[in-house]
């Protein structure tokens, strides 16, 4: 009998294996959202472990994330990732890391278990990138972002390398020193591209054709009123934009629809109090991929990406990274038994 075994992929090795680059999992993310629109996917609710019940801050959480991609490369598997707010501040630490386990889905076997935290990130830096490809306007050459992190980081970083006309990047975040440790990383890597903190996010804003939220927050601070028309907006930590957004935005677009409306984020909300539903929103974004709903059609409309994360993106990047370290022998080989 075969004896079965895992590969073990640390950060280092996920790295080596190409997992730092936006083309790898523009490439995975493409599929997933694909496979997505064509229901060729399973992907169960997934559930939110909270120690602290709601009495902790909304980025204090574990999330299992299970899926499974059908398709040409069948894989299955689950992201475990955890998460607390005040990480870096009290112990030094980034915010958030986890497991990913990708199984055969001839045996359901596990193959491979992986650091997630950097794939996590890297792919909901995709979401964005391919947003934009479809819905923002066509030469945007001024993006804003609030939140300067980790996530963001990547987030700005992607963008940069996807789209060699942008000129300017404008950063908000209340922690100005974070701000500023992130502008001088961008221009140490871009010297092409203009980097400016703002010193209010009302400013960042105004200045962004494409807005992108990285942040923690729990309460809404984006008005309508901020937007720039044509803007594109790429919410991706959620809880950014007020509820006047999704109501006066040209296009509301989710990942998921079932994905988003729960776990009372604002689209939640919304649809609670009888203003928003289904058929109010324009698409999911893979539907736009497929071509069975249009992305943008002008250079006017303000265009909303309200994206939760869907499982099937940390699985399909996972997957992208696993079969480039299997071919390159990266990672470590570890028995079951």
């Amino acid at each position: 009998m075969n004896q079965p075994s895992i590969c073990y992929l640390s950060k280092s090795d996920i790295q080596q294996a190409g997992g730092g680059s936006s083309d790898l999992y523009v490439t995975a993310l493409e599929r997933a959202l694909r496979l997505h629109a064509k229901g060729e996917f399973v992907q169960p609710l997934k559930p939110y472990l909270r120690a602290n019940g709601k009495e902790g801050h909304i980025a204090d959480r574990i999330i299992a994330m299970p899926a499974h991609l059908s398709g040409e490369s069948p894989v299955s598997g689950i992201k475990w990732i955890g998460s607390k707010h005040d990480n870096p501040v009290k112990r030094n630490l980034e915010r958030a890391s986890g497991l990913l386990i990708l199984n055969d889905p001839q045996t359901n076997y596990p193959i491979a278990v992986m650091e997630a935290s950097l794939i996590s990130a890297m792919r909901t830096a995709a979401v964005t990138v391919i947003g934009a490809n479809y819905l923002a306007k066509k030469n945007f050459q001024q993006i804003s972002c609030l939140g300067c992190g980790i996530i963001a980081k990547m987030q700005v970083t992607s963008m940069l390398e996807q789209f060699e006309q942008i000129r300017k990047v404008h950063l908000f975040d209340l922690n100005e020193a974070s701000a500023r440790k992130m502008a001088q990383h961008i221009q140490s890597q871009f010297e092409q591209v203009e980097v400016c903190v703002a010193d209010s996010a009302e400013k960042a804003v105004r200045q962004g054709e494409v807005v992108i939220t990285a942040t923690v927050t729990d309460q809404p601070y984006i008005p309508f009123e901020w937007l720039q028309k044509g803007a594109f907006i790429s919410n991706i930590s959620i809880m950014d934009v007020h509820k006047e957004v999704f109501l006066q935005a040209d296009k509301v677009i989710v990942d998921d629809w079932e994905q988003a409306n729960r776990e009372k984020k604002v689209i939640h909300q919304l649809v609670v109090e009888g203003k928003f539903s289904r058929e109010q929103l324009h698409a999911e974004l893979g539907e736009i991929l497929i071509g069975k709903k249009v992305g943008r059609e002008s250079e006017e409309e303000i265009i909303l990406l309200n994206p939760m994360g869907m499982a099937i993106e940390d699985i399909s990047s996972a997957y992208e990274v696993y079969r480039r370290a299997i071919a390159n022998n990266i990672g470590t080989a570890l028995s079951l038994y």
